[in-house]
């Protein structure tokens, strides 16, 4: 999931570099929604490894 992040974030930079704002809005947009999916898993994965033992 970080790679997706990591993607979407360049793509958002390459496309604001370039000067097109909707797109770079677009990506930014995307890789930020990845970002707090990722946290959510992280954080459920964290709880249910505590859990485990």
């Amino acid at each position: 999931m970080i790679r997706w992040i990591v993607t979407f974030l360049i793509i958002a930079l390459i496309a604001a570099v370039l000067g097109f704002g909707g797109i770079a809005a677009g990506a930014a947009e995307i890789a930020k929604i990845i970002f707090y999916i990722f946290i959510v898993l992280f954080v459920l994965s964290l709880i249910s490894s505590l859990f485990k033992r």
